[in-house]
């Protein structure tokens, strides 16, 4: 039993005077965090030029500006959720400035900015489309869109009216000899 104790003690003891392990793969830092963008050097040590916050019961707001061209800018409200608007801009490695402006509320996250894209012009034939569609529901007529063969094919519809179910008429075809005779 000593023994085992004294195993146990001089194992920590040994333990505790190797140098922590690190695995090889956390050894360096991988490629994507290099500093190679042309304005890394610039914003690695950039000072904040003015920062102003408030916070309240009513809401928040707050507007920070650093060296490197920095601003941000936002302002909300507590009411039916956060509701929030505010831009910021920043210089892009390619020297231009890049601002957006927003809103947040219940309609989401809504970011304006020249250079976000935006989506494509609607294709005249969907524009008609959808023209088409808002006349036939302002007139009362309504496509769930589902294939109905009658209303490509008119024999369909007629061969249905000449054959109609007419509930407890039906005779199962075995019975059939007996119900003509009456």
């Amino acid at each position: 039993m000593k023994l085992i104790i004294l195993a146990a003690i001089v194992g920590a003891c040994a333990a505790g005077a190797l140098p922590p392990f690190v695995a090889p793969q956390f050894r360096v830092a991988p490629a994507y965090y290099a500093d190679t963008r042309p304005r890394a050097s610039l914003e690695k040590n950039a000072a904040i030029i003015r920062s102003d916050s408030e916070v309240t019961d009513q809401g928040f707001r707050y507007a920070y500006e650093t060296e490197n061209g920095i601003q941000a800018d936002a302002a909300g409200v507590e009411a039916d959720g956060i509701q929030s608007e505010g831009g910021f801009s920043y210089t892009g490695d390619d020297g231009l400035v890049y601002a957006v402006r927003y809103t947040a509320d219940a309609n989401g996250f809504q970011p304006q900015g020249a250079h976000l894209p935006t989506p494509p012009p609607i294709p005249e034939a969907i524009a008609k489309s959808l023209a088409e569609n808002a006349r036939d529901e302002a007139a009362g007529v309504f496509d769930d869109g589902s294939y109905h063969d009658a209303k490509y094919n008119p024999l369909v519809e007629a061969a249905r009216a000449q054959y109609a179910y007419q509930p407890g008429r039906f005779v199962p075809p075995f019975h059939r000899r007996y119900y003509n005779k009456y």
